[in-house]
């Protein structure tokens, strides 16, 4: 079945080709969950309900531009709204150095142990370090999603990259590659 057909029969809320846009996206769908989720439980939470947002709102999509985009964006807001009520993306007062480089050696640090240490790190530095490293936005537009200023978001974005350098020290120096405990 062709894309275009599958879309205008999920906006005719058609279960069978809800299905299967389910089934053609979930996976991509949740790589985005997991990276904004606080664990993988969570992720898979995050996905069901977005996907139920996606279909409620499917007839929103007109057509221009990518839908795959459209999707991301619809599950990322989505996830993001389960943090927006919450207070702790609050101005964080510390002296925090503009840019922390972490080094890292691929050969070195599993994707798993990335993803992990990520999604240990607290809600107000995972999501503004996943939208602007992951997901390339700039500080204006995550301030915007996420209803907080330019400098909490950079504030925000320096220490999730000093806690994620320490961790990745931590991991590295250790002799037994035992994974940080969170903070």
């Amino acid at each position: 079945m062709d894309l275009n057909q599958l879309i205008n029969d999920c906006q005719k809320n058609d279960r069978k080709a809800q299905e299967q846009l389910y089934q053609l996206y979930a996976s991509k769908l949740f790589a985005v969950c997991l990276k904004y989720s606080r664990n993988y439980i969570e992720a898979q939470d995050n996905l069901q309900d977005g996907f139920l947002l996606i279909f409620n709102k499917i007839e929103q999509f007109s057509f221009k531009g990518s839908f795959e985009g459209w999707l991301k964006r619809v599950m990322i807001n989505h996830v993001l709204q389960q943090y927006r009520t919450q207070t702790f993306l609050s101005l964080v007062n510390e002296n925090i150095p503009d840019d922390v480089e972490i080094e890292m050696d691929d050969d070195e640090l599993s994707l798993d142990f990335l993803l992990k240490i990520i999604q240990e790190l607290p809600d107000r530095y995972r999501l503004v370090f996943n939208l602007y490293v992951m997901d390339d936005y700039s500080h204006a537009e995550i301030a915007e999603m996420l209803s907080i200023n330019i400098g909490t978001s950079k504030s925000n974005l320096s220490r999730a990259r000093i806690i994620l350098k320490e961790k990745i020290e931590h991991y590295k120096n250790n002799e037994n590659k035992t994974f940080p405990s969170a903070r």
